[in-house]
């Protein structure tokens, strides 16, 4: 339930449980809502609720991809292409219920991480002051971002031998404190693996690998650990230097320039 327009015209919003086309247009309407609203939280305590809520609606997301498929495969009988061929129409039906059948194995594993994440953020006690000690934290440097013809045989290493051979492949890259210390000198730090919109990322230990077949390039990130008089004030370094994104790796930036998807 939401509040459309002018929120002076008070018209609230109703899922309504029978017509898909306009419940998927308001949970479209609601998910933009939270993406702009859980830019910052002043409350850490309502992390654990919203991620719960988020946790939920992936889990009726999974239903609605199943439903979908089924339903593309239950309407063959009356799918047509633009020049009414059936034939055509009815194998475009049935490509789009195997990419959603999918899609929804895929939902599968971010709700197994969603309801990790959720029993992690269930364990935390948040407090109005911050911690005066000083911590270690970790932080994820980057071992190396392959675009091109290196990221083209990565890639295809990916398809013939799996994830875990292009992993052991990019490792290869990793020469311990002398990657650690470019990676810090050059800024290339994250609090994240650094990923983007079609994008897959695998986990081994502390490696994190992210690809995308569609953008053309491979990146791989180890995690680190950051005495606390080395730890950087992120908020003091962002009001010097103005907003940053600091997830996004340069060359995926670059990649977004070069494709129009980034100012």
């Amino acid at each position: 339930m939401h509040l459309r327009g002018n929120p002076l015209a008070q018209e609230v919003i109703m899922p309504t449980f029978y017509d898909p086309g306009a419940d998927a247009g308001e949970a479209s309407e609601a998910l933009r809502g939270l993406a702009h609203a859980s830019r910052t939280f002043e409350h850490p305590r309502d992390l654990y609720g919203v991620l719960g809520d988020v946790l939920y609606g992936v889990r009726s997301l999974r239903q609605v991809l199943d439903q979908l498929a089924r339903a593309h495969v239950e309407n063959r009988p009356r799918a047509f292409d633009d020049h009414g061929g059936h034939e055509v129409g009815s194998k475009a039906a049935l490509d789009a219920a195997d990419e959603l059948h999918q899609a929804a194995t895929l939902i599968d594993q971010v709700e197994d991480r969603l309801d990790k994440a959720h029993a992690a953020s269930g364990r935390v006690a948040w407090r109005d002051e911050p911690a005066v000690e000083q911590v270690t934290v970790k932080r994820w440097v980057s071992i190396c971002f392959l675009q091109g013809e290196e990221a083209d045989e990565v890639l295809e290493l990916i398809d013939d031998e799996g994830v875990d051979a292009a992993m052991s492949f990019l490792k290869n890259w990793d020469y311990g404190d002398e990657t650690t210390d470019a990676a810090l000198e050059n800024g290339y730090v994250y609090d994240l693996p650094p990923t983007g919109p079609l994008e897959q990322e695998v986990r081994d230990g502390d490696y994190d690998m992210t690809y995308s077949h569609s953008f053309g390039h491979v990146g791989l990130y180890r995690l680190h650990e950051i005495p606390p008089e080395d730890a950087v004030d992120k908020q003091a370094e962002l009001a010097q230097s103005g907003p940053t994104n600091w997830f996004e790796h340069p060359g995926i930036a670059a990649v977004k320039r070069e494709r129009g998807l980034g100012l």
